[in-house]
């Protein structure tokens, strides 16, 4: 997502969708529902026993959508964004929501990610509008949106540093999300510490999200990227990369109340946890055993509806530290359907009711100290 940036790519770019070969007509416009112009919602949905916030679901506001297309370096994500309107087509959102009653919504920004897409003049006007377009939705619609999460410039931190206090202080948004890595700079950088220290703070917590560009090839002998295989495989690799830099450059070490949230049900740790190195790598100095930093991640329900895969997250992060989430509207031909996938894939795990209680709903109000 963040490394060197090649004008064309491959055939069929609609992020997760494509491996189902999925096109979808974009709209051009953001829709909003007659029903719901003057208030904030056409269904209330209240706080109950069945509560569900999406804590991992995508938007792209209007007005920066339309700022984003003119300024944005030509990209993959732009084409994948016009295949799904439901990122800024509120009247779609809202019908699919209201198919699952109690689903409430944290707004993240879409993808490209602004310091991979823009430049940084531009990255940081966007950022802003980005954030603005979120909190207004939040503002107009309540009993939809509970949160939203700011986005940042990155490719200029003094920026970000201070865009994070305004949305955290005037927005009152409940976090920040970054991509695994920033123009292919790993997480573990000391130019990103300011912001960590931030964060812990402000006890809010860093939204983490998969980052792989496309045009870099899998093989030195390619010119680029096959198969889509940086989105299939790519991803939660590259999750795993950053979770276990983050871990063993000794970030969680200075910062040891730091709150991540990663993608995928922590991407490939639950399954490959026994890989972790005993003791620790070599350049790596850490206070405790590895595998207990890991295990201070917070997850997402976000593996298209796989229960076996959910209980071996299960088995390693335990109740408490899995927030529901489904990734909307990026996966399947209908988001609705996918949105489906991920619940039913919660209701079927072998756990407590009040465990399942925890991850659809009560982690998320925890965490975001949500009233």
């Amino acid at each position: 997502m963040k490394k060197r940036i090649r004008n064309d790519g491959p055939e069929g770019m609609d992020r997760r969708s494509f491996l189902k070969g999925v096109t979808l007509g974009a709209a051009a416009t953001l829709v909003v529902p007659a029903a719901v112009r003057a208030q904030s919602g056409s269904k209330a949905v209240q706080k109950e026993s069945g509560e569900k916030i999406d804590m991992f679901c995508h938007v792209l506001p209007q007005k920066y959508k339309e700022e984003l297309f003119k300024k944005s370096r030509p990209c993959y994500y732009l084409e994948a964004d016009k295949n799904k309107p439901a990122l800024f087509d509120l009247d779609m959102r809202f019908r699919d929501m209201d198919k699952f009653p109690g689903l409430r919504q944290v707004l993240t920004l879409g993808a490209p990610p602004l310091e991979y897409a823009l430049s940084p003049n531009d990255a940081v006007d966007l950022a802003r509008m980005a954030n603005d377009g979120m909190a207004e939705l939040v503002s107009k619609y309540p009993d939809r949106f509970v949160a939203a999460v700011a986005s940042l410039p990155l490719n200029d931190v003094d920026a970000s540093l201070r865009e994070t206090d305004r949305a955290v202080k005037e927005l009152k948004f409940k976090g920040i999300q970054m991509f695994n890595s920033v123009n292919g700079k790993p997480l573990d950088r000391p130019e990103f510490m300011g912001l960590y220290e931030k964060m812990v703070q402000y006890d809010l917590p860093i939204w983490l999200h998969p980052a792989k560009d496309i045009s870099v090839p899998d093989y030195p002998d390619e010119q680029s990227s096959k198969y889509v295989l940086p989105v299939t495989f790519g991803w939660p690799y590259e999750t795993t990369l950053a979770m276990a830099r983050l871990v063993f450059s000794g970030v969680l070490d200075k910062y040891p109340s730091i709150k991540f949230i990663a993608h995928h049900c922590g991407a490939m740790i639950p399954y490959f946890y026994k890989r972790i190195p005993q003791p620790a790598p070599p350049g790596a100095k850490l206070n405790k055993p590895a595998l207990e930093y890991f295990k201070s991640f917070y997850t997402d329900t976000v593996l298209a509806g796989n229960t076996p895969a959910l209980m071996c997250g299960y088995a390693f992060y335990g109740a408490d530290k899995i927030l529901f989430a489904t990734d909307y509207p990026y996966p399947g031909a209908k988001p609705d359907v996918a949105i489906d996938d991920v619940i039913k894939s919660v209701e079927q795990m072998t756990v407590a009711e009040e465990e399942k209680a925890k991850m659809f709903s009560k982690n998320a109000r925890q965490l975001l100290k949500l009233s």
